[in-house]
């Protein structure tokens, strides 16, 4: 019988924290512990955790560049976590990977040629090949590891890396960009949290990269930092140095349940002044949508754009 995979988040039920354990006291005053439960705790959100209960650990290794995990769930599917922080889930994935895609995407009236960083799960690019208007789709993830566990666990995100439009660099993102001039149409960035390895990627040296290697009328999508409840301030920042950097730049926001509060954020950027990234240039018949999204559709990605008033005051 071969050894079971273990991992240090995934403990015991908890009603109580002991010797780093988490355990349930039952009414004899025993120690219970009621099945095995993956726990998110990190400083990027205080005072709060997300847990999903474990079925199994799948896989688990130290890459080169982070600590990676796979395991199923009891009601969520498989599960990527990347450096103990929830990547994504066979449940609910698919409400991010063709939110962040199809705004960018759908505000560019014919992207031909598009790039992700990041994404090695491959949720992003397949979504993108979703558009028979591209020609290529280049993905640059710097860790091989995230790409060849998504092979294997992730089966529906991973699949596009079968699509005859998709090429794969495994590299740092920065320097990949530094290597093009208007080269791309569209360009996605699916990093993990700022918090981290992927700090870079929300700074403004990152931004001027991304809009060199934009072709005129290109179109920017990027994870943007979290969410308002938790991020406001970092939020603010970042559409302010955006600003800094493109004609236009706005933030929406998509809702999923294994994501910190719930929501997470997009900064959506052109590089033409007056384009109205809030309203899709393209659409899809409602047949269409219905056949190819499961979450996007044109309505949403302009609902998208519309904050509550106390986010909406700060990042007007």
């Amino acid at each position: 019988m071969s050894e079971e995979i273990t991992h240090p988040t995934i403990t015991g039920k908890n009603l109580f924290q002991y010797c780093g354990l988490i355990v349930d006291f039952s009414l004899s005053g025993q120690l219970t512990f009621l099945g095995r439960w993956f726990r998110e705790i990190s400083n990027m959100w205080p005072g709060q955790a997300m847990t999903i209960k474990v079925k199994k650990v799948l896989h688990h290794e130290k890459s080169l560049y982070q600590d990676v995990l796979v395991f199923e769930s009891t009601d969520y599917g498989n599960v990527l976590v990347l450096d103990n922080v929830i990547q994504c889930t066979e449940r609910d994935e698919f409400s991010y990977q063709e939110m962040i895609t199809h705004l960018a995407m759908n505000s560019h009236p014919d992207p031909k040629k598009v790039l992700v960083i990041g994404g090695g799960d491959g949720g992003v690019l397949r979504e993108v090949v979703k558009h028979d208007c591209v020609d290529e789709a280049v993905l640059c993830d710097i860790d091989e590891a995230v790409i060849r566990v998504s092979k294997q666990y992730l089966k529906d995100m991973s699949v596009s890396y079968e699509n005859p439009k998709v090429k794969v660099h495994i590299g740092d993102g920065f320097k990949f960009l530094a290597d093009y001039k208007n080269a791309f149409d569209v360009i996605i960035t699916d990093s993990s949290d700022p918090d981290g390895p992927a700090e870079s990627l929300f700074q403004s040296p990152y931004f001027e990269l991304l809009k060199g290697a934009l072709r005129e009328g290109g179109v920017i999508t990027t994870q943007g930092s979290e969410n308002q409840w938790l991020h406001l301030s970092l939020i603010e920042r970042l559409k302010s140095d955006c600003r800094k950097i493109f004609p236009v730049a706005e933030y929406a926001y998509t809702t999923i349940p294994t994501y910190p509060s719930g929501q997470i954020g997009f900064m959506v950027c052109c590089k033409e002044e007056g384009r109205d990234v809030t309203k899709p240039l393209r659409k899809w018949t409602e047949e269409e949508e219905n056949n190819l999204c499961r979450y996007y559709n044109a309505k949403i990605h302009e609902a998208s754009f519309v904050l509550p008033t106390f986010a909406r005051k700060r990042l007007a």
